[in-house]
């Protein structure tokens, strides 16, 4: 029933843009804060920008400045715009939904970002 898929990663070279989709469903989507997360090989999965459910966002220092993170809750979408894309950007791109009260969240399958000449 809930699924969260992600979509938009590919090959892009360092300065280009990409932005990343995720669509829920299954869910209150308006109602669950929203994040972005990477895995990069060997790496542990780090958050790279959260939108919580009234809007306030929040980003990694690596990427303030350079990413942009929306929702669309008519479209029960969020989004990261990402722009002057580096080498050390490139990772498996993950979509997380948290609920409004605590608990397991939802994951998605993810998405390959590669940033290389």
């Amino acid at each position: 029933q809930v699924q969260l898929v992600e979509s938009g990663g590919g090959l892009v070279q360092p300065g280009g843009s990409l932005r990343l989709s995720c669509v829920a469903s299954g869910f209150t989507f308006s109602t669950y804060d929203m994040g972005w997360y990477r895995q990069a090989p060997g790496k542990q999965r780090e958050l790279v920008a959260f939108i919580t459910s009234g809007g306030r966002t929040n980003y990694d220092n690596s990427v303030q400045g350079r990413f942009t993170i929306a929702r669309d809750n008519a479209e029960n979408t969020v989004y990261l715009q990402m722009s002057s894309l580096k080498p050390e950007d490139s990772a498996v791109y993950y979509c997380k939904a948290d609920p409004p009260h605590y608990g397991y969240g939802y994951w998605g399958q993810g998405t390959q970002v590669t940033v290389s000449s």
